[in-house]
């Protein structure tokens, strides 16, 4: 008998419900074999990303097919999965680099969160990790999670394989519910890593000899932490299930604090308490809880099934489970996939395709679309434990046409050559010292043409997010307002641009790394330098004194504001939340007025924040930036005033709707 049907208190939970289509989990793992009986009827929707997803019968497909059959296998096949009847979102995440190596970047991590989330996922479940001595993550992917919490969506993460007093991000994430392995006596196994940020966030699941989907096969057993993960997923995913039969929101944080506060905890009496987490997943008395605490549950008895379903198949096979090495990338955060097999999908967006035309303009050497095969990698058996790193090899079979997603980017221009032999030809063309721009721009401007023989990138700060790619009948026009917007960054004339546009597919840059491909929108391509923009915004400095002073204080103020943006706010620009205060940061006039109101009551810049906007019209994305203001010298006697102002992200060019509100918050 499968070992997921003897899971405790989950044949209960299975006779109230298995699942709703209203819930949807996102896993961002690999590709998967779509075709295997175990989906056939799921309701399974694919993501598009720089990450191939082709299916092949590679490690990496393994594993996001075992994943995701885990949550998704339909009950009348010899899969069972845990959730059978909710959504699934499958979001490629493993690029190639330089040497051909499954990798992901925490980076590239936080844009597939950032899809997740764009696409109405209740909970993402990632089965791998970046392990680490302190489990700190990069601040986008911190921000990309953060913005999981604003937005209620449960993340849920293995722990990892290492089998040591360590930590993987995201699990050790303190929002992120962390996922760790036991076998089927409810001990934590050798393998399953420990640490004191999980004592807080970690709970245990079976993780031993699970059943699951093999991509272009039959089934096949596995060990570890990647295979837990998706056991508290799909729990979770039922009982928010339970919530909508209820009649109420669901609420997968909701959910998570349900599961935490009802583990099994570590006996002590037993030895090794620390590797039990904070405790086992109690499936049982996470129902009793959750009816506890909503009256709407009463009538779920947790004897009287819901609904029924089919009957289960008797399925059987075992495998042999591998762990494969990846050597850690030297320059930038790598996640290391906790896990073997990889799975795939597709989503229909509302953007427009991007004009047929961009494959013709495509004469700068850039190939946004396609990625280089990857090599299998060799591989050894250490505890039946499945891998924490993985490599794939694409089949080049089932493409789908991408839709773009749109973007709205704050950064600073670059410049890149894909591979050493471009960089090399330009150089020996041009005969200029390609890492000095100001002689770069010069030979630019003799021979214009060559400015489509570079790679555009945008970056914030040190580190690269796109290529940008002009295209269209105004494609020149792009070029020299690149050209311009880099000379300005030379001369110190401007700190940050603005690139709206659309993304679709990748390139790879000289050191390997793998990044979106923009394809920008001219109009609005801005530069400013912070003080330049202020003083457009408010004007020069008065000679009045009084005038003067409240003239000073604006300009720290909007200071304040843009720095903010910049450096603490800063994002990937694509979620409907990152374009619209991106935008924001762009609208100093706007901005202006709000700080000159908030200057004359001693008001300081508290917290900035994006909410969904009640004001909106019909087919618009309609989006609050709300900034939070205190008195320093009154924090408790003075209320806490809120301006808000709404931007529609619906278009590539965001726009402002409304005049500013504000009010006070006592």
């Amino acid at each position: 008998m499968s070992s997921i049907l003897n899971i405790s208190g989950l044949t209960t939970l299975w006779e109230k419900t298995k699942g709703t289509s209203d819930i949807r989990i996102a896993i961002l793992d690999g590709s998967i074999d779509i075709e295997h009986p175990c989906f056939q009827g799921a309701q399974i929707k694919h993501a598009p990303t720089i990450a191939k997803d082709n299916l092949t019968n590679d490690m990496p497909s393994q594993h996001g097919t075992h994943v995701a059959s885990i949550i998704f296998g339909q009950h009348h096949s010899a899969i069972q999965g845990i959730a059978p009847l909710c959504q699934g979102l499958i979001i490629p995440i493993y690029p190639s680099n330089n040497d051909d190596k499954r990798i992901c970047s925490q980076l590239d991590l936080a844009r597939a969160i950032n899809q997740a989330i764009a696409h109405g996922a209740h909970i993402i479940n990632i089965s791998g990790g970046e392990l680490g001595v302190y489990g700190s993550a990069d601040p986008i992917l911190a921000k990309a999670i953060q913005q999981c919490v604003d937005s209620d969506i449960l993340v849920v993460a293995a722990a990892g394989n290492n089998g040591c007093r360590c930590l993987h991000v995201p699990a050790s994430i303190s929002s992120v519910l962390a996922v760790g392995a036991m076998n089927a006596e409810g001990n934590p196994v050798s393998f399953s890593n420990w640490g004191d940020a999980y004592h807080h966030n970690g709970i245990l699941a079976l993780g031993i000899d699970i059943p699951g989907a093999e991509a272009k096969g039959d089934i096949v057993h596995a060990s570890g932490t990647s295979f837990a993960a998706p056991i508290v997923s799909g729990v979770a995913a039922l009982l928010l299930s339970l919530q909508i039969k209820s009649g109420m929101e669901p609420s997968p944080h909701a959910i998570r604090k349900i599961l935490l506060e009802t583990v099994a905890p570590c006996n002590q009496t037993e030895e090794n308490c620390q590797h039990h987490l904070s405790g086992k997943l109690d499936i049982q008395s996470a129902l009793t809880k959750l009816a506890t605490l909503h009256d709407g549950l009463a009538g779920l008895s947790l004897n009287k099934p819901i609904n029924t379903f089919y009957p289960a198949s008797e399925g059987g096979g075992a495998g042999i489970t591998n762990l494969l090495v990846l050597p850690t990338h030297p320059n930038q955060h790598i996640l290391q996939p906790t896990f073997n097999h990889l799975m795939r999908s597709s989503i229909v967006t509302d953007i427009n395709a991007i004009p047929t035309d961009i494959a013709e303009a495509h004469n700068s050497g850039i190939q946004p679309a396609e990625f280089a095969d990857m090599p299998s990698e060799s591989e050894s058996n250490i505890n039946s434990v499945q891998p924490s790193a993985v490599v794939a090899s694409d089949c080049g079979c089932n493409k789908t046409k991408a839709s773009p997603t749109i973007a709205y980017v704050l950064g600073q221009i670059g410049v890149d050559f894909g591979t050493e032999a471009k960089r090399d030809a330009f150089i020996q063309l041009s005969g200029v010292n390609i890492y000095n721009s100001i002689e770069l721009l010069e030979y630019l401007k003799s021979d214009p043409a060559s400015a489509a023989n570079i790679i555009w990138t945008l970056s914030l700060d040190a580190t690269v997010v796109y290529a940008i790619q002009p295209y269209g009948p105004f494609a020149t026009h792009t070029y020299d307002r690149l050209k311009e917007f880099l000379e300005a960054q030379a001369d110190e004339d401007v700190e940050r641009v603005s690139i709206p546009g659309l993304i679709s597919g990748s390139t790879r840059l000289i050191n390997g790394q793998e990044v979106p491909v923009l394809y920008p929108d001219l109009r609005g391509m801005y530069s400013w330098s912070t003080q330049d923009l202020i003083t457009a915004s408010i004007g020069e400095a008065p000679t009045e004194k009084a005038a003067a002073l409240l003239h000073t204080q604006k300009i720290d103020g909007i200071n304040n504001f843009l720095e903010r943006i910049y450096y603490e706010v800063r994002n990937l620009g694509t979620s409907p939340q990152e374009r619209a205060i991106n935008f924001a940061a762009t609208n100093a006039f706007q901005v202006s007025a709000v700080f000159e109101n908030a200057i004359k009551t001693n008001m300081k810049l508290e917290d900035i924040s994006v909410e969904r906007s009640p004001i909106c019209r019909p087919g618009s994305d309609c989006w609050d930036v709300k900034l939070s203001f205190f008195n320093p010298a009154k924090r408790l006697e003075q209320a806490r005033h809120v301006y808000r102002f709404t931007v529609d992200v619906s278009e590539v060019i965001p726009v402002s709707v409304g005049k500013i509100r504000n009010w006070d918050i006592y």
